[in-house]
Formats: structure tokens, C-alpha cells, sequence
């Protein structure tokens, strides 16, 4: 049988292209992201964050709730925003090949 007050070890990860921090928290069994994220104080080395409309993820796989509960050893990460759609950077990058290769012939 668990103790009730029985903690476990995850990480809460971020990154911009110049810096990124891991940080490891300890946090009671059955906490969920959002409790691991301000349990982690990120926020105070990257102010930017809005944990209001952040996106989050587990190693990866972006999740749909915060409320989720954690697991030992898990990583939540914090997403920044995209700056442009996927798709309309795909369209862009074609665009330039289909233009690139007008210009050679």
C-alpha cells in the first residue's frame, strides 16, 4: 500500500532557441501539469510564458488538459507559440522550389 503523501520525480521542460531549462520536482502523487509547472517556478526565468493559454505536452505529445495527472519520471514541456501555421510554411517552402526552379531554365 502507497502513502498518501508519497512524492514523485518529474521534470518540467522549456526552451527558446538560445536557452532552455529542465527543471526537476519533487510533487505529490496525483498532481497534475499545471501544478508541476508552478511548483517549478519556470515562469520567473521565463516571464513570457502565459500559463493562461500555454500549450503543454508529455515527451512530445501535446495534451489536450492540464488537469492531467502525472506519472514518476514524466516531462511536461511547454510549448511556445507558433509564429507561422505549419501548413502555410510548407506552402511558403514550395512556393520558393517551384520559384528556384523557374530561375535555372
Amino acid at each position: 500500500m502507497t502513502s498518501v503523501d508519497e512524492t514523485i520525480l518529474v521534470e518540467v521542460a522549456y526552451a527558446l532557441p538560445d536557452k532552455q531549462m529542465i527543471v526537476p520536482v519533487k510533487v505529490k502523487k496525483g498532481t497534475d501539469m499545471m501544478a508541476a509547472v508552478e511548483q517549478s517556478k519556470i515562469v520567473e526565468h521565463f516571464p513570457d510564458i502565459d500559463l493562461a493559454t500555454v500549450k503543454m505536452g508529455l515527451f512530445g505529445k501535446t495534451v489536450r488538459s492540464t488537469d492531467q495527472e502525472l506519472l514518476a519520471g514524466d516531462r511536461v514541456e511547454i510549448y511556445r507559440p507558433l509564429l507561422i501555421d505549419p501548413k502555410e510554411a510548407r506552402k511558403n517552402r514550395a512556393a520558393k522550389v517551384k520559384a528556384d526552379k523557374e530561375k535555372q531554365k
